[in-house]
């Protein structure tokens, strides 16, 4: 079942973007260095144009470096773009990114001509933390919980430096569906939107197959690359202790024990994406996309036919 969120409040944001990014000088994205692909938000680029932007993958510390390497040398080189990997709460790393700024915009600067920021990401993504660490001071809400920051506001940096933090924004269709799990497991996803036990699974199987020895390592298990999905999360809620009677695995509180030693980087340092799986996803789900439309709008023509095609009882032309 794919994953969507997209509450109203979401809207708001949407609205408030497109209106604020006509005087942004620079995007600042806010991403998830452990899935840099699904925490890119396309909608940002339809709302943003060709704005100079620049692409932060938070979390760096507990993200695999090699792949983080291979996703900074695939954002750099896009167009007017820039691409840093940090850690929020690591000042020496934050304070490069007025410079970064000003490279992506070197016709802005001093009290004549302000730099303007627009700083985004979705929910969860470690946005507030950073401002917090930009600013010197607690300015923007913290909390592991999709949601948190729910108004735009101007945070002034320096007397010739503003910058503007927006609440976190998914977008309307979610496309490639292992972006949905990724932002699901990550916490940019409203706890309302999906199924533990099938995000679970999905990232227990993305860990399986790139990550085998941390899970043997964190659950105390053996020959995990061979096991089964469901087999899996049956064996890690048997390691934790999540047991209804008669010895039966309490799947839904396995699941949650998977999601949270994630979350909390309890298994180490591990991305779920890399880019060339990506573009394959994003390949795939928008020739699904493209055919579930066409369906749909031949269904639209076929009911419309119909229709207009069918006699009313009124007129008379039905016969017996």
């Amino acid at each position: 079942m794919a994953i969507q969120w997209f509450p109203g409040h979401m809207h708001l944001t949407r609205k408030a973007i497109g209106e604020r990014v006509k005087e942004i000088d620079v995007v600042m994205e806010v991403l998830d260095a452990r899935l840099p692909g699904s925490s890119a938000n396309p909608l940002l680029s339809e709302l943003t144009g060709h704005k100079p932007t620049l692409k932060l993958l938070n979390k760096q510390d507990v993200a695999d470096p090699a792949r983080t390497e291979e996703w900074l040398v695939h954002y750099n080189a896009q167009a007017d773009t820039r691409a840093l990997a940090l850690q929020a709460t690591d000042g020496a790393g934050v304070q490069k990114l007025a410079a970064m700024c000003q490279a992506l915009a070197p016709h802005r600067g001093g009290m004549a001509k302000p730099m303007r920021v627009l700083i985004c990401g979705v929910p969860n993504v470690g946005k507030s933390t950073l401002i917090n660490a930009l600013s010197h001071k607690r300015q923007a809400k913290t909390g592991d919980e999709a949601g948190i920051t729910k108004l735009e506001q101007r945070i002034t940096l320096a007397d010739d430096f503003y910058l503007w933090d927006t609440p976190g924004l998914l977008w309307p269709r979610i496309v490639v569906a292992q972006s949905g799990f990724h932002l699901a497991a990550s916490g940019a996803v409203g706890r309302n939107a999906y199924d533990e036990e099938e995000v679970a699974l999905e990232l227990l199987a993305r860990l399986r197959l790139h990550y085998p020895g941390a899970l043997e390592a964190r659950f105390r298990l053996a020959d995990v690359a061979n096991m089964a999905d469901d087999v899996l999360l049956e064996a890690v809620g048997r390691q934790r202790g999540a047991l209804l009677g008669k010895g039966r695995i309490n799947l839904q509180k396995a699941a949650e024990i998977v999601i949270m030693e994630f979350r909390s980087a309890a298994l180490g340092r591990v991305t779920l994406e890399t880019p060339q799986e990506y573009r394959q996803w994003l390949a795939d789900g928008q020739r699904l996309d493209a055919e579930r439309q066409a369906k749909k709008a031949a269904r639209g023509r076929k009911g419309q036919a119909g229709a207009n095609g069918v006699p009313s009882f009124s007129e008379g032309k039905i016969r017996p």
